[in-house]
């Protein structure tokens, strides 16, 4: 196994995981970014405010995007399995 083969590894690796976080984090950021701005407008500063719309924010991404969190785990599992065939053979 070459040093270039495990550097597109990591990157696979990176890539797939920067593809299935962003959904997520999105939502929370939109949910918390949305209520900061109702706390500003109506000057409530308590920061307990925020968590059940974030939460629920969170889920509803996680519950939204499964089909493609999933295709992108599969996808990245079949380039790894592929490899390892492929490093295997030689």
């Amino acid at each position: 196994m070459q040093d270039l083969d495990t550097a597109l590894i990591l990157h696979s690796a990176m890539l797939a995981a920067l593809k299935m976080c962003t959904p997520i984090l999105l939502a929370s950021l939109a949910a918390g970014l949305i209520v900061a701005i109702l706390q500003a407008i109506t000057q409530i500063s308590d920061s307990t405010v925020s968590f059940l719309p974030k939460l629920i924010a969170t889920g509803a991404s996680l519950w939204l995007s499964g089909p493609f969190l999933m295709r992108v785990l599969t996808d990245y599992m079949h380039e790894m399995a592929d490899k390892i065939v492929a490093i295997g053979g030689q």
